[in-house]
């Protein structure tokens, strides 16, 4: 009898819950139409089965998985007539639903360029790792403050037996710096393998008329001008930005693989559902450190829960701490268990544009002025906290690559073993590598 009464009540509770949200859907409360369909993430206790029959009733589509071990995460979207907030409230009201967050888009971080810093265009031919690169890339002054080379020859460190997830626009595997050292990846824009940023353009660069010319707010490339009128528009702004972050991963590490995970489009935007089914991707597929040049200005529980299991399986989370010059946080930064990085510049002063505080802020790492790889073969220099992150990545994959002697659990301790600098707001000081890698020889 008490089983049968509990049945009755379960199936009387979920009749009522779908009156009130077609009340909620036909009412006066009911909100005005949008231009776009509200897309949600969902998470469901009863799995994909259970969460088809919820929007059975109220008119939503599932559209995919996320990817979470549980597989009871997706994404679903109603009808462009209905408000997001009024679409969350019409599904958090259902049986077996257990968070629903809206699908923020989220942009990687724009900081204004410089101008162009003498050694982006030392084109002196210099072997590195196995490849010819320019000189000015691996002489430059961040390179030098953060004793990289010297943390190497010490300590026999290269990163080699890592992999490092950036999660950003892609990666150029053309590259003849970065290709030998991709693993595979995935281009969750589109749905398909490998994480390229080279589908987004149609054009190339011929370095034979090249020069130093400005592309975005934030990088100088060395380009012709005919690709350099191509990329002059929004929805080029964040174009090459996922080669630049994993050229730095390399310059400081440079044998550990680059796992490229596309969950931004050229113009620098991207869902956090694509961000969250990244992070799921990486620590299913290996990677050991994850590199995240982007930011969040709200907090989402899903990225939470995310970050938190890739902790519980060994993962190192690296963030940018965000381009407002302002004390705030944001995210994934601002979460526990990541490392939140901010700006300096190569005369260890505290960048203009990087936020700051501590905590979040961990430690800080050079972002001004920071030369690195770009699509088709070429060079250029960064300005942001997104170019900051990376050689914290590339840093933290050292310390756990072979001969690195370094848990993941250790990690941020080791990476606290930074310079001193003149700014305590920017948490434990700037990056050194070589004190980092030497902690986990103690």
């Amino acid at each position: 009898m008490n089983t049968i009464e509990t049945s009755s009540k379960k199936i009387t509770s979920r009749f009522r819950r779908a009156l009130m949200c077609m009340a909620l859907l036909l009412g006066p409360m009911c909100a005005p139409q949008a231009q776009a369909q509200a897309r949600l993430i969902v998470r469901d206790s009863l799995g994909l089965g259970g969460l088809n029959l919820t929007c059975l009733l109220l008119g939503c589509k599932v559209v995919e998985g996320i990817g979470d071990p549980q597989g009871q995460l997706f994404v679903v979207v109603f009808p462009s007539l209905l408000n997001p907030v009024t679409a969350l409230l019409k599904l958090s009201l259902n049986l077996g639903i257990v968070d629903v967050e809206i699908d923020q888009t989220v942009k990687t971080l724009d900081a204004y360029a410089g101008p162009a810093p003498s050694y982006l265009t030392d084109e002196a031919p210099t072997s590195y790792y196995g490849a010819t690169v320019w000189q000015g890339y691996v002489t430059q002054p961040a390179t030098t403050l953060i004793r990289s080379s010297s943390a190497r020859s010490t300590f026999n460190v290269t990163g080699s037996g890592v992999t490092v997830a950036v999660i950003d626009t892609g990666v150029d595997p053309t590259n003849p710096v970065l290709q030998g050292l991709l693993v595979s990846g995935y281009d969750f824009t589109r749905n398909s393998n490998g994480g390229s940023e080279g589908s987004d353009v149609s054009t190339s660069s011929s370095l034979s008329s090249a020069q130093a010319a400005q592309v975005n707010q934030r990088t100088v490339a060395v380009l012709d001008q005919r690709t350099v009128a191509v990329l002059d528009g929004s929805g080029y702004a964040a174009f090459g930005h996922g080669t630049m972050t994993a050229g730095i991963v390399h310059l400081v590490a440079p044998q550990a693989k680059i796992m490229p995970l596309k969950a931004f489009s050229a113009d620098g935007s991207g869902y956090d559902s694509d961000i969250l089914r990244a992070i799921y991707y990486a620590v299913k597929n290996g990677a050991k450190v994850l590199s995240m040049s982007f930011d969040y200005t709200s907090y989402s529980q899903e990225l939470a829960s995310a970050i938190n299991y890739a902790k519980k399986n060994g993962v190192v989370s690296v963030a940018s701490a965000g381009n407002d010059g302002l004390n705030e946080k944001v995210y994934p930064g601002a979460l526990p268990g990541v490392i939140d990085v901010a700006s300096t510049s190569n005369s260890d002063v505290q960048s203009v544009f990087t936020n700051y505080g501590a905590p979040p802020v961990w430690l800080a790492a050079p972002g001004e002025g920071v030369m690195t790889t770009y699509p088709w073969g070429t060079w250029a220099a960064g300005w942001g906290t997104s170019f900051s992150a990376p050689f914290v990545s590339g840093a933290a994959a050292l310390m756990l690559g072979a001969n690195g002697n370094c848990t993941t659990s250790n990690v941020a301790s080791g990476l606290a073993q930074a310079d001193s600098i003149s700014d305590p707001q920017l948490g434990y000081g700037r990056l050194d590598a070589y004190k980092a890698v030497q902690y986990c020889h103690q």
